[in-house]
C-alpha cells in the first residue's frame, strides 16, 4: 500500500504540465494563426515582426510589435484544443517590452472563448479575462486584472503597479480552483488574494438593516457649544467703516454726481464672528453604527474561477506612441513550469537587451561628444579665419596709408 501511495504521489510530481498555448513568434508562420483585425478600418494599426532596437538574440527575441502611432490594434489566435480550467490552475503569462518608453497605451492580453470572429476582433468582443499593463501619463500605471462574470466585466479593487521602463518584463496571472489568485511580475509575486474579496463577483454577504435607523435623540457630537459662554458686550463691530480722514472733493456736485459717501476702510475694532467655546457633550454616545443583517441576495459560488470554453487569446489595444513588443505567450496549468519557462526566456532576454542598450547609449554619448567637439572645432576654425582675414585687411589698410604718406 505504501509503495502504491508513493508511486501515485511521484506520478503527480512528474506529471507533464498541460500546455494549451505557447507562442514565441520564432518564424513568420505565426501569421497563419495570429489574425489581425480590420474592424477599425483606417484606424487599425499593423503589427511588425521584429526583435526591436536592442535584444539578446536577434532571432529568438523576435515578437510582434505595434508599428504605427495613434492607432487601434487587434490581433488574436485560436487555441488548437479549447479547454476548461475546471478543477485546475489556470496560468496566463506573456512578455511585454515598451521599447518606445510608452506614454499612453495598453499592453494587456485577453483570454476568450472559441467562437471569436478574428477578423472583427475589437474592444466590445466578449472575453473571459483581461490581464496586463496599462499606462497613460503619470496617473495610470497599473496591471489590469479583469474577470467576466455573468456578462459583467469586473475590475480588481486593488491597485497593482506595472513596470513603465523600456525593457522586457514578464507578467503572470495564476487562478486557482479554490478561488484564489496570484499576480507575478518578473517571476516575483506582487499581489494575491481571494477572488470574492478583491472583485465584486457576488452581492455583499451583509447589508445594512433597512428596518434600523439612528434614534432621533442619539448624540454623536463629541463637543457642543458651552451654554454658559456668552458673547461679550460691544463684540459686534462692523468689518469696515467710513474713512474718517476722507473729505468730500471740492468739485463734487451732489446733483450731478449723487450723494457723496466716504470710502470704506478696515475697522480696527472688528473682532470677527463670535463663536462660543466648545465643551464635552455630556450626552455623547459615540458614532452610531448601522446594524447589519445577512443579505438575502447573497449566493455563494465556489466556481468563480471557472471558464468552460477557453479557446482563443488576443491583444486589443490603443496606443498613442507605438513600439511595444509582445513575446513568449504561455497558457498552462502549471505555475512551476511557467516560472521555469520565464527564467529560460524573459530573464535571458532581459539581461542581454540591457547590455546591448547600455552599449548603444554609451556609443550615442560618445558620438554626441564627438559631434560637439567637431562643432566647437568648426567654430574655432571659422573664428581663426575671420581673425586672419581681419588682420589681412588691417595690414592692407596700413600699407595703403604708408604709400599715401610717402
Amino acid at each position: 500500500m505504501k509503495i502504491f501511495i508513493l508511486s501515485f504521489l511521484l506520478s503527480l510530481v512528474l506529471a507533464d504540465p498541460n500546455i494549451y498555448l505557447n507562442e514565441e513568434f520564432l518564424t513568420e508562420s505565426y501569421k497563419g494563426q495570429w489574425i489581425e483585425s480590420t474592424f477599425k478600418g483606417a484606424d487599425q494599426g499593423k503589427f511588425s515582426w521584429t526583435a526591436g532596437k536592442f535584444y539578446n538574440d536577434a532571432e529568438k527575441d523576435k515578437g510582434i510589435q505595434t508599428s504605427q502611432d495613434a492607432k487601434f490594434y487587434g490581433i488574436s489566435s485560436k487555441i488548437d484544443k479549447p479547454f476548461s480550467n475546471e478543477k485546475k490552475k489556470l496560468v496566463l503569462q506573456f512578455q511585454v517590452k515598451h521599447e518606445q518608453t510608452i506614454d499612453c497605451g495598453g499592453g494587456y492580453l485577453k483570454l476568450m472563448g472559441s467562437n471569436i470572429d478574428q477578423g472583427n476582433f475589437h474592444g466590445e468582443t466578449p472575453y473571459h479575462i483581461m490581464f496586463g499593463p496599462d499606462i497613460c501619463g503619470l496617473s495610470t500605471k497599473k496591471v489590469h486584472v479583469i474577470f467576466n462574470y455573468n456578462g459583467q466585466n469586473l475590475l480588481v479593487k486593488k491597485d497593482i503597479r506595472c513596470k513603465d521602463d523600456e525593457f522586457s518584463h514578464v507578467y503572470t496571472l495564476i487562478v486557482s480552483p479554490d478561488n484564489t489568485y496570484e499576480v507575478l511580475i518578473d517571476n516575483e509575486k506582487v499581489e494575491s488574494g481571494n477572488l470574492e474579496d478583491d472583485w465584486d463577483f457576488l452581492a455583499p454577504k451583509k447589508i445594512k438593516d433597512p428596518n434600523s435607523k439612528k434614534p432621533e435623540d442619539w448624540e454623536d457630537n463629541e463637543k457642543i457649544d458651552d451654554p454658559k459662554d456668552a458673547k461679550p458686550e460691544g463684540w459686534d463691530k462692523p468689518k469696515t467703516i467710513a474713512d474718517p480722514k476722507a473729505k468730500k472733493p471740492e468739485d463734487w456736485d451732489d446733483e450731478m454726481d449723487g450723494e457723496w459717501e466716504a470710502p470704506q476702510i478696515d475697522n480696527p475694532e472688528y473682532k470677527g464672528d463670535w463663536k462660543p467655546k466648545q465643551v464635552d457633550n455630556p450626552k455623547y454616545k459615540g458614532p452610531w453604527v448601522h446594524p447589519e443583517i445577512a443579505n438575502p441576495d447573497y449566493k455563494p459560488d465556489s466556481n468563480l474561477y471557472l471558464y468552460k470554453d477557453i479557446g482563443s487569446v488576443g491583444f486589443d489595444l490603443w496606443q498613442v506612441k507605438s513600439g511595444t513588443i509582445f513575446d513568449n505567450i504561455l497558457i498552462t496549468d502549471d505555475p512551476a513550469y511557467a516560472k521555469k519557462y520565464a527564467e529560460q526566456t524573459w530573464k535571458v532576454t532581459a539581461e542581454g537587451e540591457k547590455k546591448m542598450k547600455d552599449k548603444q547609449d554609451e556609443d550615442e554619448r560618445k558620438r554626441a561628444e564627438e559631434e560637439k567637439k567637431e562643432e566647437e572645432k568648426k567654430k574655432t576654425d571659422e573664428k581663426t579665419k575671420e581673425d586672419e582675414h581681419k588682420d589681412s585687411d588691417e595690414k592692407k589698410e596700413d600699407d595703403a596709408a604708408r604709400k599715401i604718406e610717402l
